[in-house]
């Protein structure tokens, strides 16, 4: 298949995102020059204005409004449901800029490689390099970022985070990447897809990459395709963190037996207590949460 005949479904899922998304918008033109695309926005604020905010900002795109916050993985599902016609779906977030041709390199690599999954290089609003590539979550990564520290466990290659620059300059291939920003062929959501909803938020790019990947279909690095992600807060916010490291455990009880995932949840424990012993909140309350097992039993959802 060439460029011609190629269509990008581009979905965006926002929740109160109205401060960030005018600068993806102003973006969508120059990194997808040359393809052919579509904008579908699915909105999870249940907000009057909010929705009348994002109609004027982006007057031709589909808005999916999905009365509730039904969670990320929830809205990425229904704007790929409402969109039309499409060879290949990209993901992003609101507070994701692309760089100048960053769509036609990602489907380069797609369609030259025949993976599942494409991504750019990230860098942050300075320019500098964001790590975005990722090992699957086993225990001995879990003890090695619990033990030395996530990016002294990556730059060893005993940790989930790929660092190292050699990494980035090719078309690395990895087991997932961050959610931020991907282009998923047509062929691999119909075998993998939809995003598991029941995470709400975190670890549904993981699974979704994991599954594609068990199917045979990679998550490759397109080097020459760059986007900025602002990032947010979820290593600050105590409920966000929270729920980052609950999901965390909650994908791997479902790709491992009860021992190894006990094993798991003590690893994590030992993280988050030796943080939360350096007066990190965030860990603080995601110890806590560890320690309770009916948090471990609940569906994940949004804040009462």
């Amino acid at each position: 298949m060439n460029g011609d005949q190629e269509t990008i479904a581009v979905v965006v899922v926002t929740y109160h995102s109205e401060a960030v998304l005018p600068e993806l918008l102003d973006s969508l033109g120059p990194g997808l020059a040359g393809l052919s695309w579509h904008l579908t926005i699915a909105d999870n604020s249940a907000d009057p204005a909010a929705l009348a905010t994002l109609r004027r900002l982006a007057p031709t795109a589909r808005i999916v409004d999905l009365g509730r916050n039904a969670g990320y993985a929830a809205g990425i599902n229904a704007a790929v449901a409402a969109a039309a016609a499409y060879t290949a779906i990209l993901v992003l977030n609101p507070d994701v800029r692309l760089a100048p041709r960053c769509g036609p390199e990602l489907l380069s690599v797609l369609r030259r490689t025949g993976a599942g999954i494409a991504v750019p290089r990230l860098e942050r609003a300075d320019g500098s390099a964001l790590a975005s590539l990722r090992r699957e979550p086993t225990l001995l990564r879990a003890l090695g970022d619990a033990v030395l520290g996530g990016h002294r466990a990556g730059r060893l290659s005993l940790g989930e985070l790929v660092l190292g620059e050699r990494h980035y300059r090719t078309e690395s291939t990895a087991d997932w990447a961050t959610g931020a920003a991907m282009l998923i062929a047509a062929e691999c959501w119909r075998r993998c897809g939809p995003w598991d909803e029941s995470f709400f938020l975190y670890s549904e790019e993981t699974d979704f990459a994991l599954r594609a990947r068990d199917a045979g279909l990679a998550t490759v690095l397109a080097p020459g395709a760059r986007a900025v992600h602002l990032e947010g807060d979820s290593k600050r916010s105590p409920w966000l963190w929270t729920l980052l490291t609950l999901n965390r455990i909650r994908l791997y009880r479902r790709r491992h037996r009860l021992g190894p995932v006990l094993a798991y949840w003590a690893v994590l424990l030992l993280r988050e207590v030796s943080r939360a012993a350096t007066g990190n909140p965030a860990s603080r309350a995601a110890a806590a949460a560890l320690l309770r097992p009916s948090r471990l039993r609940a569906t994940p959802g949004p804040r009462g």
